[in-house]
């Protein structure tokens, strides 16, 4: 605990004493401005973003709405600082932007000039509104809350919802009895309300009208939790349709990812329709042709899995044929958008190490690679231009501007500049090796921000999480490899088997085989990269992840120890058999145990389960884990942290009572980021060699 508060007094540093030319650092991670979302007017000249700032007083972010001209220029903030501000939408006239706010605490849709002034709520309502979409033709709204199911044929099932909240708070009894999973997801207990989709008017006064229950009878959340977002609804051109995705509720949600795209009038004359009831396994991300002839949509085959390819799908609307339209492309895509003469659809998908943007002819289903070097983290299609959100290892989010097939890419917006100018950050190269059946296998690695020809480096080497996920070419503001970069240490990542962005068959081979290929190639690239690159000091290494990579952690704890100084586990998998039961998306593990619950196939959860091998523990380690993480319970690292002083292995635990999975406060970041560096440091010896 002392080593926490001396570390807390380093963080409370002033800004001002980080200004010299330095290294990055975690002072600078965490007061970046991030830019996203980018949202180009009806008339393609100017583009709507949001600037996340962070106010490390109040120990949070607070986001801003901005516009800038595709032609460039200095960019404009719309809203006032007072407001926290995301989300921006335009009006159909581009005269305004719609944006959600909180307002008396409670999260509302505003609406403020596109040259700013003052902002005016336009709802007024006793819940949340979660997310919204406006109507092509302006006149209408979709807007999503969270009601009780008792209260959906209420005519007011807002009120009706918040006066039972109301009344459950005032209850001196705090019980709730559950009879069916979900009851907690992510960082929240369920407290039975569903997320549900309204539509409502909005007036000739800018006001919002009453509004429409349209998800009326889905059992299940519209949009989805605990990350769904408006990409999960759309209206039909003319405004008359609606789509939406839901998964339906009841005992067998947590095992289900059957996910169905369903239509309704936008004048609720009748009930949703099941659109895709024929896939039993995940469709979502409905998006209508600009002709209203055809609903794309994004969709999986295979049920129970979360990480299968999504494929591009379509439906004649007239004929009700179906044809998935990218069979051939071998890698899985994300929320579409659609260019304006009808021949292209727009996607972002992970592909060697960069999430990348791609065309995708809607005859041929030929995907074409448009844009590479950086990672496209957002991006909005115009008539004749495109702006993307674009970000590598050494640059945060920036806007550029370019033409539909990203050509001539020239940099819009230009936050940050004035700090990176002080910064120095190390020199990232991706390399590629023969690993586990011989496959191809990507890593990187990075050299300190203050290299030298000729010296030898301390490794930070780094798994990442997932496990079907991928280490690639962004400003990550969690797991930045310049952090470790800025504090001495070379860096190493290995993209192994299970990764995306190498192709389907690549993500599949992870499943079943926690432990067994993924270390192979772990084994493999940490030998391929200390071969190439010289300044690697192999002596001086040690190993780091969370999630799976802190699975992987305790994993290697026990049966790759060899190489490792030290190990820091974050949120990883300790015990698989208690994971299997304590977890809320059943469906994740169930899938990566070849289909069976762990009473069906106990000798599966054994097989890469760390708890077995603690006998062999010997590499100290550092445990950190957040109270809030239902995805993989704190018991976890409690019960890793025991183990290891139970061995008498050197060991810290780094505990978070507020965060989830995720660390994401702004001081809890530094703490984070600092008990790290110490530890690596402690068993490196940096600074001595």
């Amino acid at each position: 605990m002392k080593t926490a508060l001396a570390l807390a007094l380093v963080a409370a540093l002033p800004a001002a004493a980080l200004a010299a030319p330095h290294p990055f650092n975690v002072h600078d991670l965490v007061t970046l401005d991030r830019v996203s979302g980018p949202e180009l007017s009806p008339d393609g000249k100017t583009v709507a973003f949001s600037v996340r700032q962070t106010d490390y007083e109040a120990n949070k972010g607070r986001s801003g709405i901005w516009t800038i001209a595709v032609s460039g220029g200095e960019p404009q903030r719309v809203t006032d600082k007072a407001i926290n501000a995301s989300g921006p939408i335009w009006s159909a006239d581009g005269k305004s932007l719609y944006f959600l706010s909180a307002k008396d605490g409670v999260s509302q849709l505003w609406r403020i000039a596109a040259q700013g002034g003052v902002a005016q709520a336009v709802t007024s309502w006793v819940l949340d509104v979660g997310s919204f979409r406006l109507a092509p033709d302006g006149k209408a709204v979709l807007l999503s809350a969270e009601i009780l199911p008792g209260c959906a044929s209420e005519a007011d099932a807002l009120a009706c919802t918040k006066k039972e909240l109301d009344e459950r708070k005032a209850d001196k009894a705090s019980g709730t009895v559950y009879d069916e999973l979900f009851i907690r997801h992510w960082d929240q207990w369920a407290d039975g309300r569903r997320s549900q989709l309204f539509i409502a008017d909005l007036n000739a006064d800018g006001k919002v009208g009453t509004p429409r229950l349209l998800s009326r009878g889905i059992d299940g959340d519209v949009p989805s939790k605990p990350f769904g977002d408006a990409s999960e609804y759309a209206f039909s051109p003319d405004g008359k349709t609606v789509y939406f995705n839901a998964r339906l509720g009841g005992p067998h949600e947590p095992w289900s990812t059957n996910f169905d795209i369903y239509s309704v009038p936008a004048d609720g004359s009748a009930a949703p329709k099941n659109l895709t009831a024929g896939n039993p396994a995940w469709d979502g991300y409905p998006l209508a042709s600009r002709d209203g002839k055809r609903l794309y949509w994004l969709a999986m085959k295979r049920p129970g899995f979360e990480a299968d390819r999504f494929g591009i799908m379509e439906l004649d609307l007239a004929k009700g044929s179906t044809r998935e339209i990218d069979p051939g492309w071998d890698r899985s895509a994300s929320g579409l958008q659609e260019s304006f003469d009808g021949k292209t659809l727009y996607t972002a998908s992970d592909d060697w190490g960069e999430h990348a943007l791609f065309a995708v002819d809607v005859r041929s289903g030929k995907a074409t690679k448009l844009s590479s070097g950086a990672n496209v983290a957002g991006y909005s299609v115009g008539r004749k231009n495109l702006v993307l959100a674009r970000q590598d290892h050494k640059h945060p989010t920036d806007l550029y501007a370019t033409n539909l097939k990203a050509e001539r890419a020239t940099q819009i917006t230009h936050f940050n500049a004035d700090r990176l100018a002080d910064i120095r950050f190390g020199d990232t190269e991706f390399f590629t090796f023969k690993g586990h059946g011989g496959d191809m296998v990507q890593g990187y690695v990075v050299k300190p921000a203050e290299y030298v020809e000729g010296r030898k480096y301390p490794v930070a080497f780094i798994v990442h999480g997932g496990p079907q996920g991928a280490m690639t070419n962004d400003f990550h503001y969690r797991w930045n490899p310049q952090t470790y970069a800025g504090q001495g240490f070379a860096v190493v990542t290995i993209n192994f088997h299970g990764s995306t962005g190498y192709g389907q068959k690549f993500t599949d081979a992870i499943s079943g085989d926690w432990g067994g290929a993924p270390l192979e190639d772990l084994k493999l690239g940490w030998a391929a990269a200390q071969e190439k690159y010289s300044f690697l000091d192999g002596n001086r290494a040690c190993a780091l992840g969370a999630s799976y990579g802190g699975f992987m952690m305790y994993w290697i704890a026990g049966v790759w120890n060899e190489p490792w100084k030290c190990i820091v586990s974050h949120d990883g998998v300790f015990d698989s058999r208690m994971m299997a039961y304590a977890t809320e998306e059943q469906w994740f593990d169930t899938w990566e145990h070849d289909g069976k619950a762990q009473w069906e196939a106990p000798e599966l959860y054994e097989k890469f389960n760390p708890v077995n091998h603690v006998k062999d523990w010997r590499a100290p380690i550092l445990v950190v884990h957040g109270q809030q993480d239902f995805r993989i319970p704190v018991e976890q690292g409690i019960a890793a942290f025991t183990a290891a002083q139970g061995r008498k292995v050197p060991s810290q635990f780094l505990y978070f009572p507020d965060e989830n999975h995720w660390v994401l406060k702004p001081h809890n970041s530094v703490l984070w980021h600092d008990t790290v560096n110490a530890w690596l440091k402690r068993w490196t010896a940096v600074g001595e060699h």
